[in-house]
């Protein structure tokens, strides 16, 4: 028979529409192992009294009555993924406030366009938090690969879970608990588009089951496609505008179509380079070629001859995506059940850039001075001493990068009781595989041309074939277009990942106390996670310099790597106190999980979580945690990549003959102060080197209100910190010069390459374990379900998060060590962290009608610091400048009308129904389309429908 608590528990839950956080309201019907029955949307057979009267939260493997416990979780039913009207998961989980920094998505067209949505709890970067499917990992962190049909709920763990879960979840947990005894058959057509007509997106789902006394099957498939929006269709990003001198100045790239030219003929032209451009209207004159000109700066009053090459970007990259999934159990007698989960997704996205700017100097390659094209009797290019030129390819049209990911993941296994005990257990095997198969589309075949000598002294005039004359200045000139495309270059680059997981585990009561039973948890895990990554040979990166035959931004190295894992587990839980004054409930949960690394070596992280309710009403809640993160296979073997840092030279006028600093400071340290330094990004393991995990600390203390006298109402406050040491990180090239200054004996200065002058040639800098990390804040929400009126029924939630300090130090312990405090700032390194997020929602439902408004809420932040020492100013020009912004308010309302006669649903709303537009923050302050695409909106107001019938 069922427990009386659990009954009201559960009505309880149910009643609340909103996306308040709702600790209490976990709808955690699930079994205690990975993809257990989660819903009741059908009839199922007579089940064991233990397996009614217990539950599990995640947060926690111990089987309990309670649905409040010690973790702070956050849950969305399925009920609120339908009236959100999103597409996608990550659409609707990146706008939870727990959220923020740099979590990527399909806004995201410069490192980004590959479809995916990643997330990020307490903006400590999606590789710090663990994406599960009914408590089981995942190939990939995309939750956008997670077809929404077959989501029953999603329960976000707000708290460190290294002890539960392992690796990866420091910041927390996102659970996907997946349908199940479905009944019957399910279609569901959606379409959106903005108001102005563009990004237009639809899809289509079915969803089948059926279940039985001896077990049930459900399936589905399912289909989206989004249309791309370019950016210059909103005021905000159709052109690059940067922050100059406190004005706002429409520029671009100075590698313009026409060439920003380096020669002894333009040296006294008034602009800021002394350079020149091509213009073929141009007399010439003071020396300067007919056909050349001064090279215009951008001003206030226009962008000069700057190149916009934001006008053809993207805010919202095109994406179409097909899945497929399916779950069955079948009952093999009175105790154990077989069960196979499966779900299948592929997309197709790509992301969009302007034409390639090539740097001659940069890419080293020289237009001779002898080239019948190059009037200025000077090489061009070569180490850009004499001259140089940077300039669009525009005869090679745009950048893009296609993308055809596809990842499957399947799990299999058997689960049951023991007799008439209250044990459980579980085995299973879990293997995913995901590949991406890329393909870049504009580059320039840079070493051919060389080899081929159309930029030499001997090509051939008026061929049009390889090793022609290449007029490189005029590409408007069909002759040099065509010739420059007998040379393009659209290099592939294919990721295969494979992961493979075998598990047990089992659970339940050993004895009984005077407060109750002691419960426990235990299990073992083998896990092997294998990366083959492949680059076309024309993109292969030469693992000294970095180049390759192309231009380097698209140079990669091609690599292969796994690793694996060995863990056990144990949690128990301890009824300490009951019914005693001031003591109703006291519980203690211990945790702990030891982990062995094939190449990390080992670690054990426990927890100790306690629940004390003084009263019925109040529970207070505590949990403090060690996390930890493994190194994952990209920073163990990513080969080398090229990347150009900016150097500040620690040595002085007689470090060279110094003892300690004399190795960083070969011939006098001449690298100059302000130089742009080629860096090489590397694995750990290519370069020789060994990381370790992250390690660190969570800790979350809080309450949960439930006033008897207000029925309906809860309320939460959670304070919570998380620190981090060694961090894994990928350490910049003045961070390299500056340990090898501090210590001659450093690793670090076997890292840097000199020239024989002194001044540094390359700097490799792979992965290593550098600097801290330390986070706080609070969360607090509440819902309140209105007593029922004859005008229907009202519910009122809010959840809000509270960052109070995030600050990041990068290189502890050396000379000029600066901590980033980065809270209620944005900068492009860490993101958006805005000190208030908050989500609030207003439900109705009276017969078959429901509305719902939800406001999300973005607080103000500022960019840029006074702090010198910080070294971020929001003005291109002037250090030291802030620019202040206000909060985002964006309000979303959605109708819903059940047709009962017709089995039917139609649902529709507007997003952003204001037509909140981004703030403008500058493109010299961020990545994409001057604003933060990872946070703010960038489609504007957004209206959609959705259509159910049920068969």
């Amino acid at each position: 028979m069922s427990n009386p608590l659990i009954q009201r528990s559960i009505r309880h839950a149910l009643a609340s529409r909103g996306l308040g956080k709702l600790p209490l309201l976990v709808p955690a019907l699930a079994a205690a192992a990975p993809f257990a029955a989660a819903a009741q949307d059908a009839v199922q057979p007579a089940a064991k009294p233990q397996s009614l009267e217990t539950i599990v939260v995640t947060g926690s493997r111990i089987r309990r009555v309670d649905l409040e416990t010690a973790s702070p979780v956050f849950s969305i039913d399925r009920a609120q993924i339908q009236q959100s009207g999103k597409v996608t998961l990550g659409d609707l989980v990146q706008q939870i406030p727990a959220i923020s920094g740099n979590a990527n998505n399909p806004q995201v067209n410069n490192g980004g366009g590959d479809g995916a949505s990643r997330v990020s709890l307490r903006g400590l970067g999606d590789q710090r938090t663990l994406v599960l499917v009914n408590g089981q990992r995942v190939v990939d962190g995309d939750v956008n690969a997670i077809p929404a049909a077959m989501v029953e709920r999603v329960e976000v763990l707000k708290d460190g879970a290294s002890a539960v879960y392992g690796s990866d979840a420091i910041a927390g947990v996102v659970n996907f608990i997946l349908r199940s005894n479905y009944q019957g058959a399910e279609f569901a057509a959606n379409y959106g588009v903005s108001a102005r007509g563009d990004g237009a997106r639809k899809g289509y789902t079915l969803a089948f089951g059926q279940s039985g006394d001896q077990g049930s099957v459900i399936g589905g498939v399912g289909y989206d496609h989004f249309d791309a929006v370019s950016a210059s269709s909103r005021d905000f990003s159709k052109a690059t505008y940067n922050l100059r001198h406190g004005q706002k100045v429409t520029s671009g790239s100075f590698a313009s179509v026409s060439g920003l030219i380096f020669a002894p003929q333009f040296a006294n032209c008034p602009n800021q380079f002394g350079a020149g451009t091509y213009d073929p209207s141009a007399p010439g004159g003071n020396g300067i070629p007919a056909g050349y000109r001064c090279y215009v700066d951008p001003s206030a009053s226009g962008p000069g001859d700057t190149y916009n090459y934001q006008a053809t970007n993207l805010i919202l990259t095109p994406q179409e995506r097909t899945h497929a999934f399916m779950q069955a159990k079948y009952r093999l007698n009175d105790d154990i059940e077989a069960f196979l989960d499966v779900f299948h997704n592929r997309t197709t996205s790509e992301s969009q850039l302007a034409p390639e700017p090539l740097d001659f100097a940069g890419e080293g390659i020289t237009l001779s001075a002898g080239n019948p094209n190059n009037p200025f009797g000077v090489p061009i290019g070569g180490d850009g001493s004499v001259g140089d030129l940077a300039i669009r390819m525009f005869a090679l049209g745009n950048r893009q990068l296609h993308y055809t990911t596809t990842s499957d993941q399947a799990v299999a296994g058997l689960k049951g009781g023991v007799g008439d005990t209250s044990w459980q257990w579980e085995a299973d095997l879990n293997y995913g595989h995901y590949s991406q198969l890329g393909q870049s589309y504009g580059y320039l075949d840079t070493a051919g041309l060389v080899a081929d000598g159309s930029l030499g002294d001997n090509c051939v005039q008026g061929s049009s074939a390889k090793g022609g004359c290449l007029n490189i200045f005029n590409q408007k000139d069909p002759a040099t277009a065509a010739l420059l495309k007998l040379y393009a270059a659209n290099p592939f680059y294919n990721t295969l990942y494979t992961m493979r997981q075998a598990e047990v585990s089992a659970n339940g009561e050993l004895f009984e106390l005077p407060a109750g039973a002691v419960s426990l948890a235990a299990g073992g895990t083998y896990r092997k996670e294998y990366q083959h990554y492949m680059v076309d040979y024309i993109a292969v990166a030469d693992p000294e310099t970095g180049n390759c035959k192309i231009q380097s931004e698209a140079c990669s190295t091609p690599n292969q790597g796994g690793f694996s894992v060995k863990e056990a587990y144990a949690e128990l839980f301890l009824p300490v106190l009951k019914d005693l004054p001031f003591a109703k409930v006291v519980n203690v949960t211990i945790g702990s999980r030891y982990s062995d690394y094939n190449l990390a070596g080992n670690t054990t992280n426990s927890k100790l979580a306690v629940e004390w309710r003084p009263i019925d009403d109040l529970l207070l809640r505590g949990t403090v945690a060690a996390v930890f993160r493994a190194p994952n296979i990209n920073e163990l073997y990513a080969g080398a990549a090229t990347s150009f840092d900016t150097y500040t030279t620690p040595c002085g006028p007689n470090d060279a003959v110094d003892p300690v600093h004399g190795r960083a400071c070969v011939g006098g340290g001449l690298s100059r102060s302000g130089d742009q330094i080629q860096t090489l990004i590397s694995g750990a393991i290519p370069a020789g080197g060994t990381l370790r995990p992250e390690k660190g600390k969570s800790f979350d203390w809080g309450f949960v209100y439930d006033p008897h006298w207000l029925e309906g109402f809860s309320a939460n406050v959670d304070l919570w910190r998380i620190y981090l040491t060694d961090l894994i990180v990928r350490p910049t090239a003045q961070t390299v010069v500056d340990m090898c200054y501090t210590n001659p004996n450093s690793a670090y200065c076997d890292n840097i390459t000199w020239l024989g002058n002194g001044a540094i040639n390359i700097v490799k800098a792979p992965y290593t374990n550098l600097g801290r990390l330390d986070t706080r804040g609070v969360d607090m929400g509440f819902k309140y379900r209105l007593p029922e009126t004859r005008y229907g029924n009202f519910a009122l939630s809010l959840d809000s998060t509270y960052i109070a300090q995030y600050d990041n130090d990068q290189t502890p312990g050396l000379p000029g060590d600066v901590v980033s405090h980065v809270a209620a700032h944005y900068n492009s390194q860490y993101g958006n962290y805005a000190r208030w997020r908050a989500l609030a929602g207003v439900n109705w439902n009276l017969g078959a009608w429901s509305a719902a408004w939800n406001l999300r809420y973005i607080g103000p932040l500022s960019v840029g610091s006074a702090d010198l020492s910080q070294g971020y100013s929001a003005d291109q020009k002037v250090p030291g400048v802030v620019l202040r912004f206000g909060a985002q308010v964006y309000n979303n309302f959605s109708v819903g009308y059940d047709l009962k006669a017709f089995n039917s649903r139609i649902d529709m709303g507007v997003d952003n129904a204001f037509d909140k537009q981004p703030p403008l923050m500058y493109q010299n302050n961020v990545e994409n389309a001057n604003t933060d695409v990872n946070t703010y909106d960038t489609l504007g107001r957004y209206w959609w429908g959705r259509v159910t019938v049920k068969f």
